[in-house]
């Protein structure tokens, strides 16, 4: 698998960790341990967060286990061809709320997004794909699940070791190549928005 670095240039200097992290969909099918995971999921444990309130919550099922099923049948059919050799699915939970006052928590989600970005680097860090996605049914996950209310559905992950794009359906292997970001100056304003 090539790394992003070796095709993505930043704009200013920045940690390579930043450019090798991206987004491929071919994944080997191997198992992740129940260790590895939990290292996965302790770096997002370790995200900020406003008032330090740590409002993500994880549901998550290795592929071997009886509990694959009630995610992978979350998600839509596109993301089924390939998430079938995932190691691992993540779904990203947020409390709507503060634990200190109960008063609602603007940020939850934008928190939530912190401990999404940990997993993901903590994951290119140790060679695995980490593909966060919305395609899968959000309403059914909350249901399906028992997520109280309070709680805001997020995201669903997929984690792997890499696979061999070439066993990828024709129209999935363009995914497999990391993609370019547009420039800095196009997502950062100075004072206010650009007229």
């Amino acid at each position: 698998m090539k790394r992003g670095s070796d095709i993505r240039k930043a704009d200013y200097p920045i940690d390579k960790l930043f450019l090798d992290r991206w987004s491929p969909v071919a994944m080997s099918g191997a198992k992740i341990s129940r260790e590895e995971l939990m290292t996965l999921l302790e770096a997002a444990r370790w995200a900020p967060s406003s008032y330090n309130n740590q409002p993500w919550r994880f549901i998550y099922a290795l592929r071997e286990t009886s509990h694959w099923p009630a995610l992978f049948n979350l998600l839509a059919e596109p993301n089924q061809v390939w998430v079938k050799n995932a190691a691992v699915l993540i779904l990203f939970i947020s409390k709507t709320t503060f634990d200190h006052d109960g008063q609602p928590s603007v940020t939850h989600s934008f928190d939530c997004g912190s401990a999404w970005e940990n997993l993901a680097l903590q994951s290119a860090l140790k060679g695995l794909v980490c593909h966060g996605m919305q395609g899968f049914d959000y309403s059914r996950a909350k249901t399906e699940l028992g997520i109280p209310d309070g709680y805001c559905v997020e995201a669903l992950a997929a984690i792997g070791f890499p696979g061999n794009p070439d066993e990828l359906p024709e129209k999935l292997r363009p995914r497999q190549s990391p993609n370019g970001r547009r420039k800095l100056s196009d997502s950062a304003f100075e004072g206010g928005w650009p007229k």
